[in-house]
């Protein structure tokens, strides 16, 4: 069971994304709470799968409560997808930078949010080529002077797999562009984690990018 937190300032819109995930048998809402602050109280109690969290929130708003959240080591397993009207490359760009696996309009299908939770609970990120594309472009920019002494230490076939997570690619996908399994995939994917002391494939992306290993608009 997929266990998600909402956090949102507006009842309304936790009362719809509730009663949407709920018709998912695999899928419950372990809380719910209606600013930043208090809703890093609550995932801190719950510790749940998943946090769907709203950017624009009085007080503290979603992208320091992500802050808060990524910083706690006792939420290592916590994965924050952040959700907004706004699709701009601003709330992207600080997002990811925040530490989310991903970016959810709110006007998303009941369908796509639903599948945004389970990819990931499961340790995907959620960025879309396009979306990634976007992203990671600006973090490049952002970035200034590269450090390429990130990644010295990976082989060529993990570079080769760390690219293809930059293109914002499924297991299944980088698999077949490799020709390699899903299952041989996902651990590189794990093994690149670990030596890149990468949070999730999110981090992966701009570590792609910040060394210089994707180049913005090579994906």
């Amino acid at each position: 069971m997929v266990r998600v937190v909402l956090v949102d300032d507006q009842h309304l819109v936790r009362a719809g994304m509730r009663a949407l995930l709920e018709r998912a048998p695999d899928i419950t809402v372990a809380g719910e709470a209606a600013d930043g602050e208090t809703g890093v109280a609550l995932v801190r109690a719950e510790r749940p799968d998943v946090v769907l969290m709203d950017v624009r929130m009085p007080g503290v708003d979603g992208i320091e409560a992500t802050r808060r959240i990524v910083a706690d080591e006792r939420l290592r397993q916590v994965r924050v997808v952040m959700l907004t009207t706004f699709d701009t490359d601003e709330y992207l760009f600080d997002a990811i930078r925040a530490g989310a696996t991903g970016f959810l309009l709110k006007d998303a299908r009941p369908g796509e949010l639903r599948d945004a939770v389970r990819t990931v609970a499961s340790g995907d990120a959620l960025l879309s080529p396009a979306v990634t594309r976007r992203v990671l472009n600006a973090v490049a920019a952002a970035s200034g002077r590269l450090d390429p002494g990130r990644v010295a230490g990976l082989t060529e076939r993990e570079r080769e797999v760390l690219a293809q997570i930059a293109a914002g690619r499924s297991n299944k996908e980088i698999g077949s562009a490799l020709f390699i399994s899903p299952a041989t995939a996902r651990t590189y994917v794990s093994r690149l984690l670990t030596k890149l002391d990468a949070r999730d494939r999110a981090q992966l992306v701009v570590i792609a990018y910040e060394s210089g290993l994707v180049r913005p608009g090579a994906t």
